[in-house]
């Protein structure tokens, strides 16, 4: 579903948020699903069967149900579940699909989306298909997000080292001219030199040394094209000593001349 065209999800009429009332239950389907349908609880607790295996029902709880899937569902009268239906197909060929279950822990995005996706038919709003189609292939996305990327209380952790990595790259890459020393960046990211410098290549996918350089070449050209700067300007200003040296890294980098690219 990653590579599929928003376009391509076919909405069905069958979609709602619902309180199940106190004798609800999910009779189990003489035939399979024929399409996709997105289950999920908001509140309650009860027990749900997907091709023949339990699963217990609580606040998170998501499905996504496949064409050929059987499910049955109940729960409990004292707590009724509340839910989320979403049936739809998907009119291209599908490459990844979201796993079948997972209990969600950060829900307010989640819900958030899935609170728009209904409100969206209640009256008539302008483009609300398409808006629907999006809204479908967003939270598409975030599953599987949550299937590749694992547990949140993992995540968390693993998403502030990547933030700082991020804030610190985007620093380097708005102060390209300034001579910036690894154990300085380090230190703003509170990391020792050896682990940021592990951390940023993993993250960036180079090493800091030549993500700065890049940063300060990539502003080279710009200045070149775009300042009226002349050669010795721009090396100037993004802090080369040696006019030869820049120039001689510049191609390294670019294929070209500082004064072909002007």
């Amino acid at each position: 579903m990653l590579h599929c065209a928003p376009s391509s999800f076919t909405l069905m009429s069958a979609f709602a948020k619902i309180v199940c009332e106190p004798g609800w239950k999910w009779q189990k389907r003489e035939k399979p699903m024929a399409n996709y349908d997105l289950f999920y609880v908001w509140s309650g607790e009860g027990e749900l069967l997907l091709n023949g295996e339990p699963f217990p029902l609580g606040k998170g709880s998501c499905f996504l149900f496949r064409p050929g899937d059987f499910t049955s569902a109940t729960h409990n009268p004292q707590k009724p579940l509340v839910l989320t239906y979403i049936h739809f197909a998907i009119t291209e060929p599908v490459d990844k699909v979201p796993q079948s279950y997972r209990v969600l822990n950060e829900t307010v995005d989640f819900e958030h989306l899935l609170s728009r996706y209904v409100r969206l038919f209640l009256v008539k709003t302008f483009a609300a298909e398409e808006e629907a189609q999006l809204i479908l292939k967003q939270l598409m996305i975030y599953l599987l997000r949550e299937d590749l990327e694992g547990p949140v209380e993992e995540r968390k952790a693993s998403n502030q080292l990547t933030e700082a990595i991020h804030e610190i790259a985007n620093f380097i890459r708005q102060n390209p001219g300034v001579p910036h020393r690894v154990e300085d960046l380090a230190q703003r990211a509170h990391l020792s030199p050896r682990y940021f410098s592990i951390k940023f290549k993993e993250i960036i996918g180079t090493s800091v040394q030549t993500y700065m350089i890049r940063m300060r070449i990539d502003r080279a050209q710009h200045l070149l094209m775009h300042a009226g700067m002349n050669v010795t300007e721009v090396a100037d200003a993004l802090g080369y000593r040696d006019i030869f040296f820049f120039s001689r890294q510049f191609k390294q980098y670019t294929g070209k001349s500082p004064s072909e690219i002007r």
